[in-house]
């Protein structure tokens, strides 16, 4: 809920984040700053609809900041704006989709131990996070650079641009994550890169 100036405060996007979440942890503070900085970085605010319809964000790992990055931004996998990169880094690039500009932040390693000589004594580890990643200034939580990312039209929200079937095991794929191997169309799963082990033929 906003308040009564009409934008959130950190806390209530951290209220936000951790419903959304199911718990308030230090990754959670880290990405709602993460993607705060980042939309104020392009100029966009992440109250406004037709902002966060103009944002696409990269996140480079699969933990509770990818919850909080979308929770501000509003980017979501089923809507092809959030777009997972498996690097494991505490890091997301932020995309305006109508300007191209894009920056990356990284959270910075030595924020950790920086976090536990601003906090109370007696807190624990986390706690200690949770205390200063609130108060910190974004120069000590995180690494900023400009970048440019080229994302193809395929990557991009909307229907499917084409749908291609595998010749092997006969599932649709859409835009272009086939493989062409010694002239067969196969999804990558039949193309040699399963993530799973078939226990009985599909029924």
């Amino acid at each position: 809920m906003a308040t009564g100036s009409g934008m959130r405060t950190l806390e209530e996007w951290l209220e936000e984040a951790a419903a959304f979440h199911g718990h308030l942890c230090p990754g959670q503070i880290l990405g709602v700053r993460m993607a705060l900085l980042g939309c104020r970085l392009l100029g966009l605010n992440p109250e406004d609809p037709a902002d966060r319809r103009r944002l696409i964000v990269y996140v480079e790992i699969d933990r509770c900041l990818t919850d909080a990055i979308a929770t501000v931004t509003g980017c979501r996998l089923g809507r092809r704006t959030l777009k997972h990169i498996d690097y494991g880094k505490a890091a997301a690039t932020f995309v305006d989709t109508r300007t191209g500009q894009a920056v990356r932040i990284v959270a910075r390693d030595d924020a950790r131990e920086t976090a536990l000589h601003l906090a109370p004594p007696g807190l624990s580890k986390a706690a200690a996070q949770r205390h200063a990643y609130r108060i910190m200034s974004d120069e000590d939580l995180f690494r900023i650079h400009r970048v440019q990312v080229a994302i193809p039209p395929e990557d991009l929200p909307g229907h499917p641009l084409r749908r291609v079937f595998c010749a092997r095991c006969g599932e649709g794929i859409n835009d272009g994550r086939e493989v062409i191997q010694n002239g067969q169309v196969l999804c990558r799963a039949c193309a040699g890169e399963p993530y799973y082990t078939p226990l009985e033929a599909p029924r």
